[in-house]
């Protein structure tokens, strides 16, 4: 055996790798204890008679916490299956081992309310869901409630802070939103000078507390950009209500300058989502030959055919809810997103397909 230290590194976790090359996020075992306590049994309540099942595998951060050792650390059950993650396979799980707790994703949500036989499911077993990996719009999140009754924790949490330190609560979940700060983590909100923002407004996320990683493996000039003390510099975009409530608006590279104003791709996606005829959307931006950026929309239909007239639909439907300036310039549909192994939209591959059409 080998003596360890609370500081000591304990897993080394890779970032999505969105926005460019994956980075080793080295871990310590006090990283580990403070989440644990702090979000699995703080604010999920984890004991030991619940029994989770993830979504994603354990290679995905999210779930090495909140289906090993989260429950592992309360004597609780952990549902560890080798089949790929489909609806159907996750509703016949349900149906057979009877968890108490989901850890999901939008994607998964997603495909759960729009199967055949959603309405016929019995989720009944499950106290709770959560969500994390990437952003939950809230029609989403309001189809789950109606389709399934079950309480939707949304939440963000990142390699960098092992696991989840924003979270909404049992008993207190806001749509559209990431709830609140998770007791023991600090998130502050700034601007590009390092000043804080006021409330209302969108700022770079920087969050302090007990589990702030050791360092990037081998990149001592990214490990002094993002980490200072007990805090981590992100770059995620994020809004702050008067009351609290966190809501996302990006990364700071998906971030447009469109007829020199900014927009967030989400608040676009978000309101695609709103129109009947939309299943899945994301928007990135594309440059164009004068060195503009053009918001393009990648669509996956839920009903009807394409076409010019449903194209020509959806940015009407944009134009009259936001401002016109966000409306997209184009609108690609398809039949999926492409998506990383982690399962988050890749953005990458929507700016070269959006070039190459």
């Amino acid at each position: 055996t080998v003596a360890t230290r609370p500081e000591d590194p304990a897993i080394w976790l890779f970032s999505g790798g969105t926005t460019g090359q994956p980075k080793g996020v080295v871990q310590s075992h006090r990283s580990f204890a403070n989440t644990t306590e702090r979000y699995g049994k703080g604010v999920l309540g984890l004991t030991e008679d619940d029994i989770t099942i993830s979504v994603p595998k354990l290679y995905f951060g999210y779930a090495t916490g909140s289906n090993l050792l989260f429950p592992f650390s309360v004597g609780a059950s952990a549902i560890l299956f080798p089949e790929r993650c489909t609806a159907q396979e996750l509703f016949g799980q349900i149906r057979t081992h009877r968890p108490t707790v989901l850890v999901n994703v939008p994607t998964m949500v997603n495909h759960l309310v729009g199967h055949d036989r959603a309405s016929q499911e019995d989720l009944s077993s499950l106290r709770l869901a959560t969500s994390a990996g990437e952003a939950l719009p809230p029609e989403l999140h309001q189809r789950w409630n109606r389709t399934f009754g079950v309480e939707l924790l949304d939440g963000l949490g990142t390699a960098e802070m092992w696991h989840i330190f924003l979270s909404n609560r049992p008993g207190d979940v806001r749509p559209g939103t990431l709830g609140k700060e998770v007791p023991g983590f600090r998130v502050t909100l700034v601007d590009d000078d390092g000043q804080e923002v006021p409330a209302g407004q969108v700022g770079r996320m920087k969050v302090c507390g007990g589990s702030r990683a050791i360092e990037y493996w081998r990149r001592p000039d990214l490990t002094a950009e993002a980490f200072s003390g007990d805090c981590y510099l992100s770059g995620d975009m994020v809004s702050r209500s008067e009351d609290g409530y966190f809501t996302y608006q990006g990364r700071s590279d998906d971030m447009l300058k469109v007829s020199g104003k900014w927009l967030s791709p989400g608040e676009v996606e978000n309101c695609l989502l709103e129109h009947a005829a939309v299943r899945e959307a994301a928007v990135v931006g594309v440059s164009t030959a004068d060195g503009l950026i053009k918001p393009h929309a990648f669509v996956v239909l839920s009903e009807g055919e394409g076409g010019p007239e449903i194209e020509s639909a959806l940015q009407s439907h944009v134009k009259s809810r936001l401002e016109p300036y966000k409306y997209p310039r184009e609108v690609h549909l398809c039949d999926d997103l492409p998506r990383t192994h982690l399962g988050k939209v890749d953005r990458g591959a929507l700016k070269r397909a959006a070039l190459e059409t």
